[in-house]
């Protein structure tokens, strides 16, 4: 018997912007955990972009492909972060059309772009949350405050546990995004 995935719904709980990328912390609804992923600057916009309420005179790219994904007859019905490898983050983009279901792989940053602009729900699998160093929400003002410092120095090879249980290195290590070309 296979398997069913455990999944988690999530809503964004932050986006912050760096020099060359963007975080965006996704908090575990119902729960404290919050799940950073380091993604691309025009992704990050993209999902900013939506949230503040700005309407452009020509769609941009996520509009696009959700407009022809309506057209063609079908629906997003939600999107899953499903997995984590070599530091990398994968998604899901599931379709619905009449009783034909479709799932489509993404980087997480264009599943979540996609999936605020078609108001459906946003899940990670847990074994996403088990195999990274996930925050947990500060509840208190001084949790708030903590947790802003503990912000300003947050690398990414602080977020993920060592995945093979081997010794981490000296030095600098690639930082997690969800996709290798996000980086500049």
């Amino acid at each position: 018997m296979k398997k069913l995935p455990r999944e988690c719904e999530v809503k964004i709980y932050s986006l912050a912007t760096m020099v060359n990328e963007c975080i965006i912390f996704l908090e575990e609804t119902g729960g404290n955990r919050l799940l950073p992923i380091w993604i691309g600057l025009p992704e990050g916009q993209a999902i900013a972009i939506r949230f503040s309420g700005v309407v452009l005179p020509r769609p941009l790219t996520h509009d696009l492909v959700l407009n022809t994904i309506r057209s063609l007859g079908w629906g997003v019905t939600k999107v899953v972060v499903s997995d984590i490898k070599e530091n990398t983050f994968y998604a899901q983009i599931c379709l619905r059309q009449n009783s034909k279901e479709c799932t489509i792989d993404a980087r997480p940053s264009d599943a979540i772009a996609l999936a605020v602009r078609a108001g459906c729900p946003i899940y990670v699998d847990e074994g996403v949350f088990e195999r990274c160093q996930v925050l947990t929400k500060p509840i208190t003002e001084e949790e708030v405050k903590k947790f802003k410092d503990e912000l300003k120095n947050l690398r990414p090879e602080d977020i993920f546990k060592d995945i093979r249980g081997k010794p981490k290195k000296e030095g600098p290590e690639p930082g997690p995004s969800d996709t290798e070309g996000d980086r500049n």
